[in-house]
């Protein structure tokens, strides 16, 4: 293996990523949160891309004499392979993401079948992690599947912040938004969950199928007309109306309810941040909160880089600067003929990154997702280097031309500076590091 050092910066970006990714593996986090078994049965429902190893986690971790049953679905291609030592007891299906898919339809109905004749006596543990919004779809009265597969697309490629889609996602479903908490009672609820959001908000993370919704129906009416998203006149009216509104604080339905964070960016950034001092290196932690749009954030990241080059900032080089959060990309329109791009979050704030650089001989950077894809491709991200733009150039590459359609993969794949990682079954979100080699 290559080693991370200061003169191998690809190994050292690379280095930071798998530590961060590490920090948040549902098996190094599951055991200090789980409660004790009930004296009934326990339940375990769940979704979002670290839910089969979220799955695979409770079923090592609890009681081998203790009953343990359920459903989780994950995207697909994203549940590891279980141990042939571990009894299967806990059901993983998969189904697609980002947009919904008839495999997520048929698990969001079997999850809240489930919830049928639940007693006091009863557990339900619930395992909640970044992308179950798309993956627990059951879609409101008056909405069909093919309805919500195009407001989801509208939505990822409006520029709206996780916040923003997730108060649509809850108002138009029959789950999300407490309302799977809400169908287990009066059996205990007690939420594991993964955080992939800025602020660790619960009720955001997934939608919060388990976790009272704070938003209203008129909030998501604001936000569906801010976007110039429409949905089907029934619908509408159901929303103007608030028909349907969504299980608010203090909702008695939701009195047992608990949720406990297991893995959050902040841990994970903390951990590529120890990392990098083991190595030597000054590292400095921005913020997991950061959010907007994904290449403006880039050329912010750029301005901060330049600074500490020329020792004009708090930053000393030799550093690492490490951010996370969740940006957002606004998909340009194509022009006739134009080829679609391809790219997600990170490729783009790669691209906004080496524009804004612009060859500097002392930075490289790393941007990926933290669950090993960057929007809908197989990549996880993208690597900058001092001589990104002069290698595209040789080739004919121009980022101009890339970043006007949103095409991170078009511009990076033929460079050899994308990040390939395979599904890494959990997800903090984003992660990004600078390495400024000197000043």
């Amino acid at each position: 293996m290559t080693q991370p050092t200061l003169e191998n910066p690809r190994a050292l970006l690379r280095h930071l990523y798998d530590v961060a990714v590490q920090r948040a593996l549902p098996l190094l986090n599951t055991a200090a949160h789980l409660p004790a078994p009930p004296k009934g049965r326990t339940l375990v429902l769940g979704a979002g891309k670290a839910g089969g190893a979220m799955a695979h986690a409770v079923e090592a971790l609890w009681p081998a004499d203790a009953p343990l049953s359920g459903l989780v679905v994950t995207r697909y291609g994203h549940t590891p392979p279980r141990p042939e030592e571990l009894a299967q007891r806990i059901e993983v299906v998969e189904a697609a993401h980002p947009v919904p898919d008839a495999a997520g339809l048929d698990a969001a109905q079997r999850i809240l079948a489930l919830t049928q004749g639940l007693t006091e006596d009863d557990l339900v543990l619930c395992l909640i992690s970044g992308g179950g919004s798309a993956l627990l779809t059951l879609p409101c009265d008056g909405l069909t599947l093919a309805d919500k597969q195009r407001i989801n697309r509208q939505l990822l490629e409006s520029g709206a912040h996780i916040g923003e889609m997730n108060t649509v996602r809850k108002h138009l479903s029959r789950i999300k938004g407490g309302r799977l908490a809400a169908a287990c009672a009066p059996a205990r609820v007690v939420t594991l969950t993964i955080s992939d959001v800025p602020g660790d908000d619960v009720s955001v993370i997934a939608s919060g199928p388990t976790v009272a919704d704070a938003t209203t129906c008129a909030d998501a009416l604001d936000i569906l007309r801010r976007y110039g998203i429409e949905v089907p006149a029934v619908v509408q009216q159901q929303l103007e109306a608030g028909a349907l509104e969504t299980p608010k604080p203090g909702d008695p339905r939701l009195a047992r309810c608990t949720t406990n964070l297991i893995a959050t960016p902040q841990q994970s950034l903390d951990a590529a941040a120890d990392a990098a001092r083991a190595l030597g290196l000054r590292a400095y932690v921005l913020s997991d909160e950061i959010e907007g749009e994904s290449r403006e954030v880039g050329k912010v990241h750029a301005a901060l880089a330049r600074s500490a080059t020329l020792g004009r900032s708090s930053f000393e080089a030799p550093c690492v600067i490490l951010s996370g959060g969740e940006t957002t990309v606004t998909v340009r329109p194509r022009a006739e003929g134009q080829p679609k791009g391809r790219g997600g979050r990170a490729g783009e704030f790669c691209m906004g990154l080496a524009q804004a650089l612009n060859g500097h001989a002392n930075v490289w950077a790393l941007a990926a997702d933290t669950d090993g894809i960057d929007g809908v491709e197989d990549n996880a991200g993208a690597l900058v280097a001092p001589d990104t733009l002069a290698r595209a150039s040789a080739r004919g590459l121009k980022l101009a031309d890339h970043l006007a359609r949103n095409d991170a993969v078009g511009f990076f794949e033929p460079l050899g500076d994308l990040v390939f990682t395979g599904p890494t079954h959990t997800n903090v979100n984003d992660f990004r590091a600078l390495l400024i080699t000197r000043s």
